[in-house]
């Protein structure tokens, strides 16, 4: 499936919408250039779980958790992690097999342990279409 979003306002109200729809032990992976709006859908679609508490890039700490909405909610960024053993220091099996909604922010870095089953979200802009335009493509694996 592909969206087209022309504002941060649609790509927001896009995650907005999957977030309401999310279940218990779903995985989204989100992979985009930087700017290309990454965190502006991920708090749409925190929003859309029920998260109201601020939600950021967790580039610093690859692991930002948010419980206080419908489901939890388990916001990796992963840019800067330096092996996939990192992944296992954190305990990653617990967030992807569990009961919450994770989402994996530059998950191409991690491909290897992503489970069988995800959605993968890709952002990419075009600036023959507008500085705002944003092209969404989600599929399903």
């Amino acid at each position: 499936m592909i969206r087209e979003t022309n504002s941060e306002r649609e790509t927001y109200e896009l995650g907005l919408a999957m977030g309401r729809e999310a279940r218990p032990g779903e995985v989204y992976t989100l992979i985009g250039d930087l700017g290309v709006g990454k965190t502006v859908f991920t708090k749409g679609l925190a929003a859309g779980l029920g998260i109201k508490e601020p939600v950021s890039s967790p580039t610093f700490t690859i692991l930002q958790e948010y419980e206080e909405g419908r489901l939890p909610f388990y916001h990796f960024d992963v840019y800067r992690i330096g092996d996939v053993e990192e992944m296992d220091e954190i305990g990653y099996e617990d967030y992807f097999y569990g009961d919450g909604v994770c989402l994996i922010e530059w998950a191409d870095l991690i491909r290897e342990i992503l489970p069988e089953h995800y959605k993968e979200i890709r952002i990419e802009k075009d600036l023959d279409k507008g500085f705002d335009y944003r092209r969404i493509s989600i599929c399903e694996f």
